[in-house]
């Protein structure tokens, strides 16, 4: 799930699908009335637009949990970058967050929702 706003998280999403060598992610941007049921079950907020989120079965991953998760995932040299898991989750965390605050300034905010379309394997769908 990521912010269908955010230029950088829309060009993130078009980045993993290139790199998604078993189709293993479903996408969906945060502001889709689809993602309010998925959050329920998790016990978040219906409005939670703060982080990336990443759903592995009755797990979720925010923040650098996830990118790192989805980076271990992809094809090419990007799972290397999992070994970075090994920095503490507030360090990380930390990093993730100065972005996250500055994606807009940075980056850009798009006029209308980013959403996924074209394979039937990658179309947003209700989980990651």
């Amino acid at each position: 799930m990521y912010d269908g706003f955010c230029n950088l998280c829309s060009w993130s999403v078009q980045f993993i699908v290139r790199r998604d060598k078993n189709h293993y992610f479903k996408y969906v941007a945060l502001q889709s009335g689809n993602v309010k049921r998925s959050l329920q079950a998790f016990n978040i907020p219906a409005n939670f637009d703060k982080s990336l989120i990443l759903i592995e079965g009755d797990s979720i991953w925010f923040k650098s949990d996830a990118a790192l998760r989805i980076a271990k995932r992809l094809r090419g040299l990007w799972p290397l970058f999992y070994v970075f898991i090994i920095i503490p989750k507030p360090v990380r965390d930390s990093v993730y967050m100065f972005i996250a605050k500055n994606r807009f300034k940075w980056f850009g905010k798009r006029d209308n929702c980013y959403t996924l379309t074209g394979n039937s394997n990658n179309q947003n769908t209700n989980s990651n």
